[in-house]
């Protein structure tokens, strides 16, 4: 029996609507005001989908927001080190009520991705998340220049999700955090060491990958798919070495993509 660590915060929340309540959710969100979301929101939204920002319910609140940017730790203590949050304009936030629901849009294809109650609007200073987060305020640097061209505002509050976007069709090897655990379970694993990247396995990739597999049960390959900074090598491209690679190279029992 596998005794793998408890989701991080303690509990697993996946925040995806399953059938029984999408329809009606559906309709509901397509009477509501719209707030679209741009590409690494949308992002985040997908990872709440999946269970992967637990234990969050949906986008931070002030207090949670606050206690990341300054001690990378949620308000309750939890370790988190970047904030995940939904920016709008003033404009757009006089026009929000808290309280209230919104439709949550891809502003990439105008997808409906889910809906949020609004908890709280408040106001943050894209200078000292900079500094903070990303240890610099150069607009070089691409999550700060995302930062500084975003809207000047924060909505907080709890989301419904409804859709994962294209991952799941174009990647058979989409998976959710339940759906890892199970595998992770499944093989008896106990200890897990997860590999993270946006670039192909290298030579030294390959080095720490197989010395990770001397001290562990397992190995995850967990590569970013998402919106990538220009330059970088297509996912599609990426997901093919990592598969050739897991092939040739590694053991196929020990190792989960």
């Amino acid at each position: 029996m596998s005794n793998i660590v408890s989701p991080h915060g303690g509990e697993l929340k996946p925040l995806l609507i399953n059938e029984d309540g999408l329809e009606e959710s559906i309709q509901k969100a397509d009477k509501l005001p719209k707030v679209k979301m741009n590409s690494k929101e949308t992002s985040d939204l997908i990872m709440l989908a999946i269970g992967a920002f637990s234990p969050l319910d949906g986008f931070m609140t002030e207090a949670d927001y606050n206690s990341v940017v300054k001690n990378m730790e949620l308000a309750n203590g939890a370790l988190w080190p970047i904030p995940v949050t939904l920016s709008v304009t003033k404009e757009e936030a006089d026009s929000l009520k808290e309280g209230r629901d919104v439709a949550l849009i891809d502003e990439h294809n105008e997808e409906l991705m889910g809906m949020m109650t609004i908890r709280e609007k408040y106001a943050y200073d894209k200078k000292e998340e900079a500094v903070e987060v990303f240890k610099t305020d150069d607009q070089e640097h691409p999550g700060v220049k995302r930062l500084y061209t975003q809207g000047d505002l924060y909505v907080g509050g709890p989301v419904k999700v409804f859709n994962e976007g294209e991952y799941p069709k174009k990647y058979p090897e989409f998976a959710r955090c339940a759906e890892t655990r199970a595998i992770f379970k499944e093989k008896g694993w106990k200890t897990i060491a997860a590999f993270q990247t946006r670039n192909p396995m290298h030579r030294s990739h390959e080095f720490l990958v197989k010395i990770a597999l001397e001290v562990s049960d397992g190995i995850f390959i967990h590569p970013i798919v998402g919106a990538l900074k220009p330059g970088d090598i297509p996912a599609d491209t990426r997901m093919k070495c990592y598969n050739v690679l897991l092939e040739n190279y590694f053991p196929k029992e020990r190792v989960v993509l």
